[in-house]
């Protein structure tokens, strides 16, 4: 026994070797279940059909509406998203899997690791049918490709950090069905209550002052400012949560994205330990 712990990998390329093993196993999960993935895109493709075909006419932005609502369905999806890793992890819990990666000579972090990685490699071919469906109803994203790449990138940083949200409430909570009306609790309101659909500056004020400073907002604005190109981004300054800086946006952004982390990696860790 003694000389099976002196051969283990330690430090970070144990850590890396086990986590990039469970994300192996949490992709193979998901391409067993398809049905998880058709149904993970006919939510977001529901909203920018109805957002864009029944409201679209009605809402103002200062640019075409096709350019302003994509971003924010991107966002929205991968927060979206991020629910299914605390789902996936409750059930991991329930049926006794935990306990038997518990058993085995791993590191501790990398079943998280693993879990939130696959997940956002999951949203990152979520978003890419995204934006097929946006250009196809007419989305175009003037930034160029820079910009688009740029965009997409922050997206996928800040749905990685709510993963880490969903995987704290996922190990709390246990259960696969609270855990999935706890996540709507949180990510209505912050999805909802920012500027992904609607200028914040079209919400009555006790509304407005929550929307400008939720990290959804800020999100969205530095998102679709660099997908938008720098004539159209100018159209959307007005609409911006922070006076429409292009750079001050998506330095909030990243501030947003590495508290979450900062605040919920810990706590995530701490939780599985004790679980």
């Amino acid at each position: 026994m003694s000389t099976l712990v002196r051969t283990l990998p330690t430090g970070p390329q144990w850590i890396l070797r086990d986590s990039l093993q469970m994300v192996r196993r949490a992709l193979k999960h998901t391409m067993r279940q398809p049905e998880m993935l058709v149904f993970s895109t006919i939510q977001p493709v529901m909203f920018v059909l109805l957002f864009r075909y029944v409201f679209g006419g009605a809402i103002k932005t200062g640019g075409p509406y096709a350019d302003y609502l994509m971003p924010g369905i991107f966002v929205q999806t991968t927060v979206f998203g991020s629910m299914l890793t605390g789902i996936g992890l409750a059930n991991d819990l329930n049926n006794g899997i935990i306990d038997r990666f518990r058993s085995m000579p791993m590191s501790r972090s990398a079943v998280l690791v693993g879990r939130t990685v696959a997940d956002t490699v999951r949203n990152v071919f979520i978003v890419a049918l995204m934006l097929l469906v946006g250009v196809l109803t007419g989305y175009r994203p003037h930034g160029g490709a820079l910009g688009l790449i740029g965009g997409c990138a922050l997206i996928i940083v800040f749905g990685f950090a709510f993963s880490w949200v969903s995987a704290f409430l996922g190990i709390a909570i246990r259960n696969p069905e609270a855990v999935q009306s706890a996540g709507f609790i949180w990510v209505f309101p912050l999805t909802f209550v920012s500027s992904a659909f609607v200028p914040v500056d079209s919400m009555p004020w006790w509304l407005h002052d929550f929307a400008k400073v939720n990290p959804f907002t800020i999100a969205v604005d530095a998102a679709r400012q660099l997908m938008a190109g720098p004539q159209e981004a100018g159209e959307f300054a007005h609409f911006s949560s922070l006076g429409g800086t292009v750079s001050l946006n998506v330095v909030s952004s990243l501030v947003w994205a590495a508290l979450i982390l900062a605040v919920f990696i810990p706590l995530a860790v701490h939780r599985y330990r004790r679980a």
